[in-house]
């Protein structure tokens, strides 16, 4: 189960109060992460333990690659007699170029050995087909906290689940997976765009935010430069085709191995970013950040996210803050999904109970909104996103 559905899951509305999902955007606020293995192995971290970021909490191996040798062919012997001429048997481990098999010959001389094609463990021998599978060495795979927290749950032999108190921040869109660094800002206004003049080799291992837009030329220069991840308001389709290589028909990122992640905290185009996640960001700015670009947007939705653990984290922050409702109630903060005003924050004015026929004849639900410059509008309910400060 994703986090998102968890939040939905503990935040219920309140009785008689619309609801709306939404985005969280939190300056405090528990913040749950389930993290497991790919199959099932050594659990290393217990109940109760604090964790760091770059602890391992678990870990397992992944089974190797098989490779077929066909010995019988290669000998020129018949498959039932194989086994006679191996010099290798099952569950022994060779070396690649190491012989496995090798024929008679005549009188001892022009013998023909079989190499092994890698390095690994022979797993079977048939006299059926004559074949010899050896299979790889396993490929360790070790599961970090991710975050600075304290084990809530074990889940036997396949992780845990960390609970941290702190930041915790929802984008549109994000690519890449997860990244950890030190979160440093290079604009001082939510309106400005990153652009590669801002980015150097100061910032390796950095965490870099930016403002209204994110450029490729600003992307690229960041790989160069070593920087672990971008956090912007916007970015836009064809920055982010030029980056990927290929055109996102289905929206579901997070495995791409392009050296940097990134977070959209907006939507495409080129859009500022709120002014409070801004301001949020900046109040954290040198702090330690996770960073996950990991995206989709169908069913079982993953949203692209940032997460501040506070320092000096301790059971009883976690323990006395209450998880906020996650409901559509006056004035509470809405995002516009929908054009033509898709990007900007609202406050919601009022939630008129009955239906409203709109100018496709249909009739819905509708909410008013404010904007900041006072310009107030009545949209449908599904035009709109919740935004959950705190």
């Amino acid at each position: 189960m994703s986090n998102e559905n968890k939040n939905k899951e503990a935040a219920s509305p309140k009785k008689g109060a619309a609801y709306t999902p939404g985005l969280k955007v939190s300056e405090r606020t528990v913040i749950t992460k389930e993290r497991k293995l790919p199959l099932r192995g050594n659990v290393t971290a217990k109940k109760g333990d604090k964790v760091k970021y770059s602890d391992v909490v678990a870990k397992t191996e992944l089974p190797g690659n098989v490779e077929l040798v066909n010995i019988a062919n290669k000998l020129s012997v018949d498959p039932k007699e194989v086994k006679e001429f191996m010099l290798k048997k099952e569950t022994e481990k060779v070396k690649k170029g190491e012989p496995i098999a090798e024929s008679a010959g005549f009188f001892g001389f022009f013998k023909t050995a079989c190499p092994a094609p890698c390095s690994g463990t022979i797993e079977s021998i048939s006299s059926a087909t004559g074949q010899v599978v050896i299979r790889q060495e396993p490929t360790p795979v070790e599961i970090m906290g991710y975050i600075d927290g304290i084990v809530n749950e074990v889940l036997p032999n396949e992780g845990v689940e960390i609970k941290t108190f702190g930041t915790y921040i929802q984008g549109i869109f994000g690519v890449g997976g997860e990244a950890v660094g030190e979160l440093k800002l290079l604009v001082n206004s939510c309106d400005i765009m990153l652009d590669e003049n801002l980015i150097n080799d100061s910032l390796a291992g950095k965490i870099v935010v930016g403002g209204s837009y994110v450029s490729y030329n600003a992307i690229k220069k960041a790989i160069t430069c070593k920087v672990k991840g971008i956090i912007a308001g916007g970015i836009d389709d064809e920055a982010l085709k030029t980056f990927l290589g290929y055109d996102l028909g289905v929206a579901i990122t997070g495995n791409e191995n392009k050296g940097i992640s990134f977070v959209i905290t907006e939507g495409f185009g080129k859009i500022n970013m709120a002014q409070k996640t801004f301001e949020i960001l900046k109040a954290n700015e040198g702090k330690r950040v996770s960073i996950n670009g990991a995206t989709q947007i169908r069913a079982g939705v993953i949203r692209p996210e940032i997460i501040i653990p506070k320092e000096g984290l301790n059971e009883t922050d976690i323990a006395n803050e209450a998880e906020p409702q996650l409901s559509l109630e006056v004035g509470g903060l809405v995002r516009i999904i929908r054009v033509p005003h898709f990007g900007k924050i609202a406050t919601v004015k009022a939630l008129p109970p009955q239906p409203v026929e709109i100018p496709t004849g249909v009739k819905v639900r509708v909410l008013e909104v404010e904007f900041e410059n006072g310009e107030t509008f009545t949209l449908p309910r599904a035009n709109v996103e919740l935004i959950e400060r705190s």
